[in-house]
This record gives C-alpha cells, sequence and structure tokens, in this order.
C-alpha cells in the first residue's frame, strides 16, 4: 500500500507542476501583453519575475515528486534530507490551502489537502522502524535468577 501511496504523491506532485506552470505562464504572457505595471514598478520586471517563479516552483515540486517516486519504487523511505524536503513540501501545501480556500474556494482547497494527505502518508508509510530495543516480541522473556 505505501509503494502505491508513494507513486500516486510522485505523480500528483508532477502534475501539480505542469499546472503551477502553465498558470504562471499565462499570467506572464497576459503581464507582458497588458503593459501591466503596479505601484510603478517595471512591467518587465513583473513579466520576468512571473516566469522565474513558475519555473522556479516547478522544479521543486519536481524534486518533491522524484523524493517520493524513489521511496515507492525502491520501497526504502528517504534519508534525511528528502524526507525534510517532503515535510517542507507538506507544510506549504498546508499554508497554501488555507489561503486558497479564501482567495479560490473550496475545490482548490480541497486538492491543496488531498495532495498534503498524500504526502503525509507517504512520510508515514516510509516512517522510522522501530530500534531493537523497543520492539515487542512473541517470544517469552527470560527467566529471573
Amino acid at each position: 500500500m505505501r509503494r502505491t501511496v508513494a507513486i500516486v504523491t510522485a505523480l500528483v506532485l508532477f502534475g501539480e507542476a505542469v499546472g503551477i506552470f502553465v498558470i504562471n505562464a499565462a499570467l506572464a504572457t497576459v503581464t507582458e501583453n497588458q503593459n501591466m505595471s503596479l505601484a510603478g514598478m517595471d512591467p518587465e520586471a513583473m513579466t520576468a519575475g512571473t516566469w522565474v517563479m513558475g519555473g522556479v516552483s516547478a522544479v521543486l515540486l519536481i524534486g518533491c515528486g522524484l523524493i517520493a517516486l524513489l521511496a515507492g519504487v525502491r520501497d526504502r523511505a528517504p534519508g534525511r534530507f528528502g524526507r525534510i524536503v517532503l515535510i517542507g513540501c507538506a507544510v506549504v501545501h498546508g499554508v497554501l490551502g488555507a489561503v486558497t480556500v479564501g482567495l479560490v474556494g473550496w475545490p482548490a482547497f480541497a486538492f491543496m489537502m488531498m495532495v498534503l494527505a498524500l504526502l503525509v502518508f507517504t512520510l508515514l508509510g516510509y516512517g522510522p522502524e522501530g530500534r531493537g530495543e523497543d520492539r515487542v516480541s512473541d517470544e517469552a522473556a527470560p527467566a529471573a535468577v
């Protein structure tokens, strides 16, 4: 089950990366075509910033997706760096979900919470294994002397 969740998480993150890039590309194109300015800011700077933000966001989402995909394919927990990246991605999705409910609406909130749930399930599915002394076994305890 955990392999499936990790692979689905990766696929959703890849799809989200494409969506974020397309949305930012549309925003950059509209800003450039309309020659819009915000408080006297150079329209070209706004266009370039939108393209950069879309590209960086897409690359980060693809990186998170690759970490989840590798965990699912290998069926091993991601390393320390991978876990930190996935936790950071989950936190960002939680915060953005709280923001999108007011700005975009409930369907966007539901999508962000679905991605958050997939990230959390992936992290919990590949959680740390118990230490040897913490494990409970079915064997009888040694007799007291």
